[in-house]
């Protein structure tokens, strides 16, 4: 099985995620003379692959495709080269018990508490490498507990609506919240696994907990359908209409991870899309409507940051020398193309900001519908602010991030709400 799996994957194991803390140590040794073997389970080809790349090893042992090189077979190999306990081994598992057993020394290599503590018992200690540390900032990260906040959209309706004393509505809405957070995050844990080579080849994205190796990928491939699973529920608690939206953006989500964001602009219309799809999430979970006037400021605005986030990539990628983004279907030279289209969807949502405000809803919502005309000035330094940060090379992934930790784009918001409560009050 090991051997036809090789034979129809490729692995680059340039973009591996290696313990270079062991592999120091390795290198030290084998320059103090001791003579070091890649004996493993996994199968020749690739145990070759990374000895060729890490240029560390002096042989490679490893599954031929009928010998499966593990536990006791591997064990056996050994002595039957090196003799009863004429050799060291370095291992991380249960498996490589059997041939600790039969060894002189071991090295314990991000094994567990229990593993390193039958390793001493069956045989001398030598090195201990444990496992880093899956703390709750790990966890934060796979989960991408900071990406909830765009979840934020969903009490726009609410805000937008002016009903803020709705205490059913802020209930349902809070639910929804969770829901919204807990799928999305069984999303990006999947996004994040079909995205391993993408994203280990990032100079940013490597360090994220999967990618770097900090989590086995096996607890994504339990979690994901677990927090989806509990994410539905919570929906069919709100009510259908909010489930159905939720699925919607789900399926949406999962098209976008597994083929939509390697097509060129259908990728970020998908992206502004599932931003939109959030606000009308909201207004169904809170029984209120949506005015087209919201969903056009939605789409634009929306498209523009999407576009930003792509170009911010393009960037990145240009200056490692690429001519194509790996895993999107962008050419590095596509960036002027995308920062066009990016501002001028951009000044778009600005556009229709305006003639909102020339609405009969601003005189019914806002007693004061001259103070609102200033979100205008504001929306557009903001969006030119963005794109000229952009364009300098310092956004963010994920402009949203960049734009909660951005002063200038705090004070932008707080000037926007500002503006907002001052038209809400009759002077």
């Amino acid at each position: 099985m090991k051997r036809l799996i090789a034979e129809r994957v490729s692995v680059d194991v340039t973009a591996l995620p290696y313990n270079e803390g062991f592999l120091a140590w390795l290198r030290t040794q084998r320059h103090a003379g001791r003579r070091l073997i890649l004996c493993t389970a996994s199968d020749l080809r690739l145990a070759t692959a990374i000895a060729e790349h890490l240029d560390v090893f002096d042989e490679v042992m490893a599954s031929d495709g009928e010998t499966n090189l593990a536990g006791a077979n591997k064990a056996e190999a050994l002595v039957s080269r090196f003799g009863e306990k004429g050799f060291d081994y370095a291992g991380n598992a249960t498996a490589d018990l059997a041939v600790w057993q039969r060894a002189r020394r071991a090295v314990v290599v991000n094994g567990n508490s229990t593993v390193e503590r039958q390793a001493k018992a069956i045989c001398e200690l030598e090195q201990l490498f444990p496992p880093a540390a899956v703390g709750a900032g790990v966890w934060f990260r796979m989960l991408r507990v900071h990406q909830w906040m765009k979840n934020g959209l969903l009490f726009v309706p609410l805000l937008a609506a002016h009903q803020l004393a709705d205490f059913g509505a802020w209930q349902n809405l809070l639910w929804a919240f969770l829901a919204f957070s807990l799928c999305a995050s069984s999303v990006y844990i999947a996004n994040d696994l079909l995205d391993l080579e993408s994203d280990r080849l990032h100079p940013r994205k490597r360090r994220r907990p999967f990618a770097a190796g900090l989590v086995p990928v096996w607890w994504g491939v339990l979690l994901a359908p677990l927090l989806c699973g509990v994410s539905m529920a919570l929906a069919a608690s709100v009510g259908t209409g909010f489930l159905l939206l939720l699925l919607v953006y789900f399926v949406l989500t999962c098209a976008y991870s597994l083929g939509l964001k390697r097509v060129v602009l259908i990728d970020c219309l998908t992206l502004a899309i599932l931003y939109t799809l959030r606000i009308v999430a909201g207004g169904a979970a809170a029984l209120l409507p949506i005015s087209l006037w919201l969903l056009a400021f939605s789409v634009f605005l929306f498209l523009s940051l999407s576009f930003v986030k792509r170009f911010a990539e393009l960037q990145v990628q240009f200056k490692q020398g690429s001519e194509k983004v790996h895993g999107r279907g962008y050419y590095t030279s596509d960036a002027p193309v995308v920062q066009a289209l990016g501002v001028a969807s951009g000044f778009a949502s600005a556009l229709v900001l305006a003639l909102y405000l020339n609405s009969d809803a601003v005189l019914r919502l806002y007693p004061s519908p001259q103070w609102v005309w200033g979100t205008v000035p504001v929306l557009v330094f903001w969006i030119s602010w963005v794109w000229l940060q952009a364009h300098r090379g310092e956004m963010h992934d994920d402009p949203v991030i960049f734009a909660v930790k951005d002063r200038t784009s705090l004070l932008a918001g707080l000037a926007f709400a500002v503006t907002l409560a001052m038209g809400a009050i009759r002077w």
